[in-house]
């Protein structure tokens, strides 16, 4: 089943959930147009503020929205966060890095659709036996934390061997992309990086500049923001700072006892400076992006966005 009729919407796209960036202007600009969207848990600061969030889409509509939930242990937030997202009975979750075991079971008697982030076949398997209602498959042309796996590969490895719908992430830029991976099996996608460029995101216009500025042949993946492979734009900055993770941040990643305080660490540490780069005039630019830059050639509303990927796009 494709993910329009499994949700209810005109075209089989969400409008991914990007760390920082989507806000509830870019899902109700999605919802508007006839494709559904999902921000990440952690992009509110405290639990009122998401609760106000997810109040704020439902009154202005009643179309089907989702939330992104960081399900590993590393993130202090995860138990409040998912109580509301049940509490509230937002569309669908979508998990992320860590087991999702917890949010099915809470969120499938209740009708709640869980969507899990996967990046190989091992993991999808896992995730289809504890009653995932999807896969995101997470490649290598993805923005943020990429898969290592080309689009087609991927596809066709997960078409093979699960039964549950494949949502392809990652290289979607326009209606040619789309009607693509559809052949290739998937169910649906998921698209980030072009609406980094709207009207509708909160990040500075440096930021939206350089999306137009850049090409995919600029996209880097670095370690040393969140101790897993981030996707950036290769600035000048970047450049300075260098992409792989020093001695010390390696060596403290491979103790097993301390990893996931480590890797706390170094995200939280990442995700500061991530921050400060979107939101404010600095020489630091570390801003995320993906290979799909390279289609991003003007900022724009987010309606003429999702028209580049729906005009042309054979059911």
């Amino acid at each position: 089943m494709t993910i329009d009729k499994m949700l209810g919407i005109d075209y089989p796209i969400i409008v991914a959930p990007m760390f920082l960036i989507s806000n509830t202007a870019m899902i109700k600009a999605a919802l508007d147009n006839g494709i559904t969207a999902a921000f990440p848990a952690l992009n509110y600061r405290t639990d009122d503020e998401l609760r106000k969030a997810i109040d704020e889409i439902k009154a202005y509509t009643n179309k089907p929205f989702g939330v992104n939930l960081i399900v590993n242990k590393s993130n202090p937030k995860y138990k409040g966060q998912l109580d509301i997202l049940v509490e509230k009975k937002v569309a669908f979750i979508i998990t992320s890095l860590g087991n999702p075991k917890e949010v099915i079971a809470r969120c499938k008697p209740i009708g709640i659709k869980v969507f899990c982030d996967v990046v190989d076949l091992a993991y999808a398997k896992k995730v289809e036996e504890l009653g995932a209602d999807a896969v995101i498959a997470v490649n290598s042309e993805a923005g943020g934390h990429a898969g290592n796996i080309k689009p087609q590969e991927l596809i066709s490895l997960l078409k093979a061997n699960l039964t549950i719908p494949i949502i392809s992430a990652g290289g979607i830029a326009n209606a040619s992309h789309l009607n693509e991976v559809m052949r290739w099996g998937a169910a649906g996608v998921s698209v980030g990086t072009i609406f980094i460029a709207s009207e509708e995101a909160p990040v500075t216009p440096d930021y939206k500049q350089a999306m137009i500025d850049y090409g995919a042949k600029d996209i880097v993946r670095t370690t040393k923001l969140s101790g897993s492979a981030l996707t950036v734009i290769n600035t000048p900055y970047v450049q300075e700072l260098g992409t792989e993770a020093n001695w010390l941040e390696r060596l403290m990643n491979k103790n097993k006892r301390l990893k996931k305080y480590i890797k706390l660490f170094i995200a939280l540490k990442g995700m500061k400076a991530i921050e400060k780069a979107a939101f404010g005039a600095t020489y630091k630019t570390l801003w995320c992006a993906g290979p799909s830059i390279e289609y991003v050639k003007a900022i724009r509303p987010m309606k003429e966005i999702v028209a580049d990927l729906t005009n042309g796009y054979k059911a």
